[in-house]
């Protein structure tokens, strides 16, 4: 659940213009500068892992602020963590960032990638508990409480980086790379194992920020799983959040939530979505192809890392 607070009188010294539109995808020329949204945007929701009631708040920034979290439960630490690849601690089902002071927020991508998907670049984000909301499983409400609310175009343009090399990293189960590209692209494939029996079909899909609707062709696809694996972690003590409300169960090869999938290849798309926020802890709209087959977030956090580690000594 979202809302948008009624807070007309909040102005930004470099904001220049608001976007007329409400619901609608900002032109393609806007994404040359900076934006943040108007007013603040309240998410409710639960957290998929803690399965605690947490309130998110997306506040308007100036230019070059950036995205960046605050934890309002913390009150005796430093509290904010930017989101940034070198603030990623952990990577195991989900993407946690961390400050210098061991203050984190875990589950970053969904709204990253919204943020991302949207145009935003600086934002402040407050959240009084330890993990984003899960919301539905994707970036879909995130995206329509950010375009709910009148989204501002700022006086500078976005950083952007352009990618000069190959840059790969590969593991058992799939592989991702950066190569030189005119404009900013992601392709994905998704080759589904044994385990998925009835879906076993080859999926890709591919994204650009140049000229792709994220909110339509990526943002609804919902995050997935295995019934028996979600089953260990319950029993564990882990996943106290997930439910058929929020994530696509696979069971026996076939999908138990009562609706099905929202896309034939929900599944691709997801892992797309979860790539486009992870690869924005970059910082940068990235010029160049993201490519990658069977990608997670470990495999997104080690890709940025060893091209900036390359970059850097070279």
């Amino acid at each position: 659940m979202y809302s948008v607070a009624n807070n007309k009188s909040n102005t930004l010294p470099d904001i220049i213009a608001a976007d007329l539109h409400a619901k609608k995808v900002l032109s393609r020329r806007d994404f040359i500068n900076q934006h943040t949204v108007s007013s603040p945007v309240i998410f409710h929701g639960v957290g998929v892992h803690s399965g605690k009631a947490v309130c998110m708040i997306v506040h308007p920034a100036a230019v070059d602020h950036g995205i960046i979290f605050e934890r309002t439960d913390i009150e005796d630490q430093p509290n904010r963590i930017r989101a940034n690849w070198q603030m990623v601690s952990t990577t195991n089902m989900c993407t946690t960032i961390i400050n210098a002071s061991g203050i984190s927020v875990a589950t970053v991508e969904h709204i990253i990638a919204a943020l991302y998907g949207t145009g935003i670049t600086n934002a402040l984000i407050t959240i009084d508990g330890p993990e984003v909301p899960i919301m539905d499983g994707c970036s879909e409400e995130f995206c329509k409480g950010i375009l709910e609310t009148t989204t501002v175009r700022q006086s500078k343009r976005r950083h952007t980086l352009k990618i000069s090399t190959t840059i790969r990293v590969e593991n058992e189960n799939g592989w991702a790379q950066l190569s030189p590209y005119d404009k900013n692209l992601f392709s994905v494939k998704f080759t589904p194992t044994d385990r998925y029996e009835d879906l076993t079909q080859e999926q890709f899909q591919q994204f650009s920020y140049n000229e792709d609707d994220f909110t339509t062709l990526i943002s609804r696809a919902r995050t997935f799983g295995f019934y028996e694996d979600a089953q260990k972690l319950w029993a564990a003590g882990l996943a106290k959040g997930a439910s058929l409300d929020n994530t696509v169960v696979i069971h026996k090869g076939a999908v138990m939530n009562e609706d099905g999938l929202r896309y034939s290849d929900e599944l691709v798309r997801h892992k797309l979505l979860d790539a486009i926020g992870d690869m924005a802890l970059a910082e940068y709209v990235l010029i160049g192809h993201y490519e990658a087959c069977n990608p997670g977030h470990t495999l997104n956090y080690q890709l940025l890392k060893k091209y900036f580690d390359t970059i850097t000594t070279s």
